[in-house]
């Protein structure tokens, strides 16, 4: 079931970047083998907190997935690999430039295994360049892609955001170039190495960050949660804790003055245009918070989400999860785990409203090696080389 359900994916990755990207994939129905070293993913360990002894990190990233242990490092193992490999689709990888050719397992050896391959490497840096052999990691992509620069409140130290942006947002592009690879492939049946890396993603994410400082030659500074070009546009306290105003426009700042009993302020010379308001955003925002301060979150988010004035609470995690459209939405499924039991896990963003297929029902994250023999039976692996590569706790039917 799922769009993707004719597609085979070999997926090597491990700790986020790679099995976000491939989770993916699995949602929407693709064949995802998730080939584990002995010991398993690195993630399995990575806590607490812990599920009736299940890692919550992986089981966050690994749903819909089917678990094999292969020592790669073995001559059994490789053959198998290479077994794999002639019937897939697509293989994912995010080792450190150069370990898969050590492998034996590059580019050149998987066209020569498979001509019509689709392989993918995320990493750090890149396969090319001068950081190519650098270890990365999310909070290094980060600090280099300027995000921690421009991050935190004025004159404060540099914040790293609390989601994983690099890694995350480097999963995307690998889905993104995946998919544009294998649409080539189908016209003109032509392999494809797809190379993904952190810091990439982190400049690419820059937009009109970049585009700011290409115009103006000054770097960017940290202005807590508001916007470089738009004024009002960031959090303010009530009286109960905090929300976010987004006026958008000279319009909305109207009716935003009027909505508060200050329509004076919109034909204030200070205020009146947006770049006016940037500029004297010094004076303009400790105004508009002492305003905010007498009423609470929710009266300021009915009042501003009455007239259409983009307003939102500032959400904590159990606030967010309570709040029915997270429901209405889907965001929220839950899995039926072999050890863990019920588990709940994030949904898909991506919703199709024509068809049949989309988004396979979810199935549980799996056990390390769960799915080894059934798997390789499926790859018309010979019983005597299975039995080769099984035989430890971790390997099952």
């Amino acid at each position: 079931m799922g769009y993707l359900s004719d597609i085979t994916i070999i997926d090597l990755t491990r700790i986020l970047s790679g099995p976000f990207c491939t989770m993916y994939f699995a949602d929407m129905g693709a064949n995802v083998i998730k080939v584990e070293p002995p010991g398993g993913d690195d993630t399995r360990t990575w806590g607490p907190p812990f599920i009736e002894g299940e890692s919550a990190y992986f089981l966050s990233i690994n749903r819909n997935k089917r678990s094999i242990v292969l020592d790669l490092k073995s001559d059994e193992g490789k053959a198998v690999l290479r077994r794999l490999i002639e019937k897939a689709d697509v293989v994912v990888e995010n080792f450190r430039p150069g370990t898969l050719e050590r492998l034996g397992f590059g580019f050149e050896a998987l066209k020569q295994i498979n001509p019509r391959i689709i392989l993918a490497s995320i990493s750090g840096f890149g396969q090319t360049g001068r950081y190519r052999d650098e270890p990365g990691y999310d909070v290094i992509a980060q600090g280099m892609g300027g995000l921690m620069s421009v991050t935190g409140e004025p004159d404060g130290p540099p914040v790293k955001p609390g989601f994983s942006l690099a890694d995350v947002g480097a999963g995307m592009w690998a889905i993104i170039g995946i998919l544009t690879a294998l649409h080539h492939r189908d016209r003109t049946g032509e392999p494809q190495w797809v190379d993904a890396s952190l810091l990439e993603t982190m400049i690419s994410m820059q937009t009109y960050i970049a585009g700011n400082f290409f115009a103006s030659g000054k770097n960017p500074r940290p202005l807590g949660s508001a916007h470089p070009n738009i004024c009002p546009y960031q959090a303010f306290p009530a009286s109960d804790g905090y929300f976010n105003l987004a006026v958008g426009n000279d319009k909305m700042w109207r009716q935003c003055c009027e909505a508060i009993g200050e329509p004076q302020w919109a034909d204030d010379e200070r205020f009146r245009t947006n770049p006016d308001r940037v500029v004297h955003r010094d004076v303009l925002i400790p105004m508009l918070e002492e305003k905010f301060r007498q009423r609470t979150v929710a009266e300021w988010v009915n009042l501003f989400r009455s007239i259409r004035i983009p307003c939102g609470p500032i959400y904590r995690l159990s606030e967010l999860y309570a709040d029915p459209y997270v429901e209405e939405r889907g965001m929220v499924q839950t899995v039926e785990h072999p050890k863990a039991g019920v588990v709940r896990t994030v949904g898909v963003p991506v919703k199709f409203h024509h068809g049949e297929g989309g988004v396979r029902p979810f199935l549980a994250p799996p056990l390390l090696g769960q799915h080894t023999v059934e798997v390789l039976r499926e790859f018309g692996v010979p019983e005597e080389a299975i039995q080769a590569v099984t035989g430890r706790p971790e390997h099952g039917e």
